[in-house]
């Protein structure tokens, strides 16, 4: 399942499935700060990808995709998020650090590896892994 909250992008996504027939496969518009019943994702997910998608999230709004994504992860669950840190070059705006991410996700999850990308200068891949026992 792929969430977005652009039309285009979803648009995309679908054609670029039209021939590979995978089944299973959805999207669905919303907006990844609310995640809840309106939005018509139905959890639990053993595994979570962001590509690019916490960093653009405004500060104030980071607690409320925490909360939602949290919500449609099973205890266990991997979540990786590909995110821009503060030496992306050009500079991001709302850049992604490790201790954010800590502090952040500390309630339900717990951050198991980093690895720094290359492309863009400054990203890095944060794996966390969904504690057993959280609400």
């Amino acid at each position: 399942m792929g969430v977005d909250f652009s039309d285009t992008a979803i648009e995309a996504a679908c054609r670029k499935l039209e021939d590979e027939k995978i089944p299973g496969v959805s999207f669905h518009r919303a907006d990844a700060t609310r995640l809840d019943d309106r939005a018509g994702i139905k959890g639990p997910f053993d595994f979570v990808l962001d590509i690019g998608c916490f960093h653009g999230v405004e500060p104030a709004r980071r607690d409320a995709y925490v909360n939602g994504v949290a919500a449609l992860t099973a205890p266990g669950a991997v979540f990786m998020i590909f995110a821009w840190g503060p030496a992306a070059r050009p500079p991001w705006r709302h850049p992604t650090r490790e201790r954010e991410i800590r502090k952040r996700f500390a309630g339900t999850f717990e951050l198991v590896e980093i690895e720094l990308g290359k492309e863009p200068k400054g990203a890095a891949w944060f794996t966390l892994r969904r504690r057993e026992g959280t609400p």
